[in-house]
């Protein structure tokens, strides 16, 4: 009987311990800071912000060059061969392009070295003189990383510009940052032709391509990059190198209201966020592989590619239309990109993390029977060991599942995934436990801005919890502010809260040319410490990991005085399986709000399918009336599971067919919601949802 006894005790006991200690480790501590009054935590391990995690090293150019020359065997850049394009025609009369990609091509550190300084002096020799700008303008790859590099290396300033930005708004960041150089690919280049007439100060076009459009803009000087990097060969040029106070990028947002702003960042700043990144992630190095797919024109793509630049870490490149087996423009019985590199660390948003945990679902639940129930049993097993339980599936039953159940679902992201970094918006809790269990690697939930180079708060590899964003990360100290139209103060029970000030040396210097909004939302204390008012309202817990649980600008007061969350109750409701993207509006005259609702095509199809549902297409099957219904009912499931109040569940909907993609407008590049550009495409829909 005691063997019995001590087989469930002692698992209990260590259980217990083990939750204990991780409840009592403090990973922020309290700090006393200058400015407004509030409450305050810094990083537990650094007693003031980390600027720069090398003595001697104050640029990013300074860093890449002796990165360069340390691991200059090491292969670093890669980029997939095309081996050929095709175009595929399906049952309505719709084409696709197909892509036909063979295996990685390398480039070694020192061979990117060399290309950097050839397309630094390459710059000089076709015109662009000290003190213009130029923009990058194209999606992520090789040579933008390249491009970023030798700019850098002659002290110019690169206006970054996402490539799926709009007419309007591209010609606003480049007029307003008066650049004379543009760095592009054939797709950008062509954007580009479509405004020539409207761009003022223009005169030079380096295209990433070898073949662009001969009716180029007769007033620009078109080269290829490829020759830009054969004339600094031929013709070096001494580098230029910037100080640290010099300004490295000037980031356009992607602008979810209005007018995008450009955001200013030295090399400071940046520098700032890469030192204090790589004291979180645990065990960098030259082993480390790293998937590059999303935009570096968003500040999480680029601080992430300097750190695995810093570290010697391989970078190969990719796109999110390529990125699996079964992306859209993979030719069938192709790999995908991370197929072909088996990355070992990924970054990702949140919205891309949800369409993993959704596939994976849709195929458990399209197999059923005993597949299905294997599948459950397991992550049931695996649920109970994450949350700390010693009676949940460890050691050999661990690797049995992995084995039986799991292996599969991670090769879809390469099988070799060992970090993952999340950040851009907040990150469900159930999908941040559905990825640590499928994928078998933890998430490192951080949160930050393009005001704070992507520095804030970062979670600990081992801090196992879920809906929270950690503590500060080194280079930065968080304070909660009182915010008392809102009902949020720091002095409420059980946890302060209040909006989110970040302060530190990764504060960026303000928005370009709008000295106005500049001065609204940062301020310098008397210490001489720069500090940027996020808007977002967030609480404390006791270990001094930080929870965001509110922003001002999505919160709307009812007719009736309750107060909505926008943002809180579209993260609620997208884990419905039927919800592809979500955008709930509230309006002050009336007492309830109401939701549009970009429904799954896989999962609604397949509803309708068993309920014998008969349909043309699938907007029309989002009309019908039963659609509506179901999915009515699983969102207001999906509500009271997350314990929203009766007032925050949309009272109506409207199902739409079409996603919402930065190709139409509707989301940014970082996929979150453009809330007045939807409002008013979709004004028709709203107001009879009101009615």
């Amino acid at each position: 009987m005691i063997p019995y006894a001590a087989g469930v005790i002692v698992p209990l006991a260590l259980t217990l311990l083990v939750q204990k200690s991780k409840k009592d480790k403090k990973r922020g501590v309290v700090v006393d800071v200058g400015g407004e009054q509030g409450y305050a935590i810094r990083n537990h391990r650094f007693a003031d912000p980390v600027t720069s995690h090398w003595e001697d090293i104050s640029t990013l150019p300074q860093l890449f060059e002796i990165s360069c020359n340390a691991h200059s065997d090491q292969v670093f850049l890669g980029t997939r061969k095309l081996i050929s394009r095709e175009i595929e025609t399906s049952d309505d009369g719709k084409t696709f392009e197909k892509l036909h990609l063979g295996d990685y091509e390398w480039l070694t550190f020192a061979k990117t070295l060399e290309a950097v300084c050839d397309f630094a002096s390459g710059l000089v020799q076709i015109g662009h003189k000290t003190g213009e700008r130029v923009a990058i303008f194209a999606d992520t790859r090789e040579e933008w990383f390249i491009s970023l590099q030798g700019c850098f290396r002659r002290n110019v300033t690169v206006v970054t510009i996402y490539s799926s930005l709009g007419e309007e708004a591209l010609c606003h960041s480049l007029n307003e940052t008066e650049v004379t150089t543009v760095i592009c690919g054939n797709k950008e280049l062509k954007k580009l032709m479509d405004i020539g007439h409207q761009l003022e100060t223009v005169k030079r076009v380096i295209c990433m391509d070898d073949e662009f459009p001969s009716d180029v803009n007769s007033n620009w000087k078109a080269t290829s990059f490829a020759d830009v990097k054969k004339l600094g060969h031929e013709n070096p040029v001494d580098p230029n190198f910037p100080l640290s106070a010099d300004v490295a990028v000037i980031m356009y947002t992607s602008g979810s209201t209005g007018l995008p702003k450009g955001v200013m960042m030295t090399h400071g700043n940046v520098l700032a966020t890469v030192s204090a990144v790589m004291t979180i992630v645990p065990d960098l190095g030259k082993r480390d592989i790293y998937m590059a797919y999303l935009p570096l024109a968003h500040i999480l793509e680029l601080a992430a590619e300097s750190v695995m630049a810093t570290i010697g870490s391989a970078i190969g490149y990719g796109s999110p239309l390529t990125l699996t087996d079964t992306s859209n423009k993979v030719k069938k019985g192709t790999k995908g990109d991370v197929t072909a590199l088996k990355p070992t660390i990924m970054t990702a948003v949140p919205a891309i993390l949800d369409r993993v945990r959704d596939g994976v679902r849709k195929k458990v639940d399209a197999k059923g029977g005993l597949s299905k129930k294997l599948f459950d049993f397991a992550y049931a097993r695996r649920l109970s060991a994450i949350n700390g339980s010693w009676f949940g599936a460890w050691g050999l039953e661990k690797l049995l599942w992995d084995l039986l159940v799991f292996g599969k679902i991670r090769a879809v992201l390469g099988g070799k995934i060992r970090y993952l970094l999340s950040g851009g918006a907040p990150l469900s809790g159930d999908t941040q436990r559905f990825i640590n269990i499928c994928v078998g690697a933890p998430i490192g939930q951080g949160y930050g801005l393009t005001e704070t180079c992507a520095g804030g708060t970062f979670s600990e590899f081992d801090d196992t919890s879920v809906g929270r964003v950690g503590a500060p990360l080194p280079c930065s100290f968080v304070k909660l502010v009182d915010w008392p139209e809102g009902g949020y103060l720091t002095n409420d029970k059980p946890m302060p809260r209040g909006e989110i000030v970040i302060g530190g040396s990764n504060i960026t210097l303000g928005y370009f040319k709008n000295e106005e909004k500049t001065e609204e939302v940062y301020k310098v204390d008397e210490k001489g410490m720069r500090w940027f008012y996020t808007g977002d309202i967030g609480r404390f817990h006791p270990d001094g990991c930080l929870e965001i649980i509110d922003r001002k600008k999505d919160i709307v007061k009812l007719q009736h005085g309750e107060y909505v969350s926008l943002g809180k109750v579209e993260a609620a409701l997208s884990i419905s399986p039927y919800v592809e993207n979500i955008m709930v509006h509230a309006d002050s005259f009336y007492s309830y709000c109401v939701a549009l609702v970009v429904a799954s095509q896989q999962t609604l199809e397949g509803w309708a399918s068993k309920q014998g549902i008969d349909f043309a297409n699938f907007d029309e099957l989002c009309a019908k009336e039963e659609a509506v219904k179901e999915v009515y009912a699983s969102l207001v499931k999906s509500g009271k599971q997350s314990r929203l109040e009766k007032f925050e569940i949309p009272a109506k909907i409207k199902l739409l067919g079409s996603p919402w993609t930065p190709e139409s407008g509707l989301v940014t590049a970082a996929l979150k919601l453009k809330r007045d550009v939807i409002r008013r495409e979709f004004s028709e829909d709203l107001t009879k949802l009101y009615a």
